[in-house]
């Protein structure tokens, strides 16, 4: 349990100031002597937190993989519809193409018909224009025969030859008059022609310029669609990010309260542990002490013993001078003090040895009293400081991973902040340089079509057909 906590906190990226995790968890968890170190027995506990932990490391990667098949989703339905806009947009030229033929077709068509219809008319406008001008010259051929057959006074022949001679005059004026008209007809026919071809060209400008337009706004359309796909699939990674970060930290969390509630946990029964173990020694002590009371009992009995038979020594040595320095009379009596002697110097001495064993009897179980407190105090000192040890350790430990989630929010935020930047900044970009395409291409495409007007219009001017800009050409009833 304690080696896969400390796996898992090394795949969190979990450090230690003092040094690598690794170095810090092995000194804690592998040193026998640490008393940091103590086995866990708690087994159906310890299964149940790797269980847990288990599950949540499986949740963290499930939703890692459910947050990368999203952005590939996102990616792939951004350049799907890239894609899209690209092919249309390829299209566009090709349909442009076959609309601009379909309408120079049309506009050769209705030239034709346009011819046709001015030559009809002007063919109409001759044809009556000649029968007047016969209705005229008989009108005429008839009022002068009228006159001369009045005028009785002039010969014949004279009147022969002045209708001769007004019939050639009227043919020479119906002429002139004949030619003046075709000439004006072709004038009008030219000019109208012309007109008309300016007309057309007109015409195929007005549709270049919508053409051009229509090419101009679908490329803009495609860049602001493309530019709202980034934004939102950079929103949709942001989210993603600061919701990963959020369970990675979480999870990091709970895997650090794991680790320092079954380190509280087994400093707890390490504590409890020591302290049973010191209460059973002292068990045994108190057990154990009549044994040594008795044993040093008869050690000072045995001392009282050697003592009494080297007094018993001396009481003999005594005895045996007295005898032969004491008149034979006084025997009896010098034996009775000295028996008597002996009798009061053994009292005193056995009463000073029960006195020994009394007072060594209460020294020892004083002593072993004293003895035993003061290792029940040092052993809750040792466990005291050591408790302290394993939550400042812990606070420590838990102060450097709040401030490492605080850099990595920070690094993300700043991460975030610097990609949405540099993504603004290159839709800035694109927006500049498509508006400058848009402005340079009409641009070009005004100027060259106002270099064909001018140019078709000086031609006409050449010719002699005058200002074609305000000539009322028909309107298109031919068609």
């Amino acid at each position: 349990m304690l080696v896969h906590l400390a796996k898992v906190a090394i795949m969190f990226g979990l450090r230690s100031s003092g040094g690598s995790y690794e170095k810090m968890r092995s000194e804690y968890y592998l040193d026998v002597e640490n008393p940091f170190c103590p086995q866990v027995t708690k087994q159906i506990h310890e299964h149940e937190q790797e269980s847990e932990l288990r599950e949540q490391m499986s949740g963290y990667k499930r939703m890692r993989r459910q947050h990368q098949k999203q952005l590939i989703a996102l990616e792939n339905k951004l350049k799907t519809q890239a894609n899209n806009a690209y092919i249309e947009l390829e299209k566009l030229p090709k349909r442009h193409a076959v609309h601009s033929e379909k309408e120079m077709k049309t506009a050769l068509t209705d030239e034709k018909k346009f011819q046709q219809q001015i030559v009809a008319q002007q063919k109409k406008e001759l044809t009556t224009f000649l029968d007047n001008q016969k209705k005229q010259y008989k009108l005429c051929k008839e009022k002068i025969k009228e006159e001369m057959n009045e005028d009785h006074s002039t010969p014949k022949r004279e009147k022969q030859e002045r209708l001769s001679k007004h019939k050639e005059n009227m043919q020479h004026s119906q002429a002139e008059e004949e030619a003046l008209l075709l000439g004006q007809q072709r004038v009008f026919y030219d000019r109208n022609c012309r007109g008309f071809k300016r007309k057309v060209m007109i015409k195929r400008h007005d549709l270049e310029q919508e053409q051009i337009r229509e090419e101009l706004n679908k490329k803009k359309t495609q860049k602001e669609m493309e530019h709202a796909m980034l934004i939102r699939h950079d929103e949709s990674m942001q989210e993603l990010e600061y919701r990963q970060l959020k369970v990675l930290q979480k999870l990091r969390m709970d895997l650090i309260r794991l680790q320092h509630q079954t380190e509280l946990e087994n400093q707890i029964e390490y504590n409890n542990r020591r302290e049973r173990e010191l209460h059973r020694k002292h068990v045994l002590e108190l057990r154990q002490q009549p044994k040594n009371l008795k044993a040093l009992e008869l050690q000072i009995k045995k001392q009282f013993q050697d003592t009494c038979k080297v007094q018993t020594k001396q009481y003999k040595a005594l005895r045996h001078h007295q005898m032969e320095v004491t008149p034979k009379a006084e025997h009896k009596t010098v034996l009775k003090a000295l028996k008597d002697e002996q009798t009061r110097k053994l009292a005193i001495l056995a009463e000073q040895y029960e006195q020994s064993i009394n007072e060594m009897m209460a020294s020892q179980a004083l002593r072993l009293d004293e003895a035993q407190e003061a290792e029940c105090q040092a052993l809750r000192q040792q466990l005291q400081q050591e408790m302290e040890l394993l939550n400042a350790y812990q606070s420590k430990i838990k102060m450097q991973t709040e401030a490492q989630h605080e850099r990595e929010q920070q690094k993300l935020e700043q991460k975030v902040s610097l990609r949405r930047a540099h993504l603004e900044q290159k839709i800035e970009e694109e927006l500049v340089s498509v508006q400058k395409e848009r402005t340079d291409r009409i641009k070009h495409l005004l100027e060259r079509q106002e270099r064909e007007i001018d140019s078709f219009d000086m031609e006409s001017m050449r010719l002699g057909f005058g200002n074609l800009g305000t000539l009322d050409l028909p309107k298109d009833d031919y068609r």
